[in-house]
């Protein structure tokens, strides 16, 4: 029985941005064919100068039906959000 290739998980840093996006998954042998997969697959029109690609077992996700409980506790810090400063009145574009 054949073995099956695993799961790659594609980033692409486009011209205009300085960040990685993920753009999609693809099955790989191995991390040169990912990239280059990625590459034919996902910068067809040159849209990308650099490309990452992680195999999906390594990579650890929290559970959506969880996000109550993984971020309840940020909400009770208001010191963080700027909501209570009070700019002068010339102060413009902020």
């Amino acid at each position: 029985m054949e073995k099956e290739m695993p799961l790659w998980e594609v980033f692409i840093r486009s011209r205009q941005g300085l960040d990685h996006k993920h753009v999609g998954s693809l099955h790989a042998t191995d991390a040169q064919m990912a990239i280059e997969n990625a590459r034919d697959v996902y910068t067809r029109r040159q849209e990308g100068v650099s490309i990452w690609v992680v195999e999906s077992k390594y990579i650890t996700a929290s559970d959506p039906a969880d996000s109550d409980q993984l971020f309840e506790p940020a909400k009770d810090k208001a010191y963080r959000h700027p909501t209570f400063y009070h700019l002068p009145e010339g102060i413009k574009h902020i």
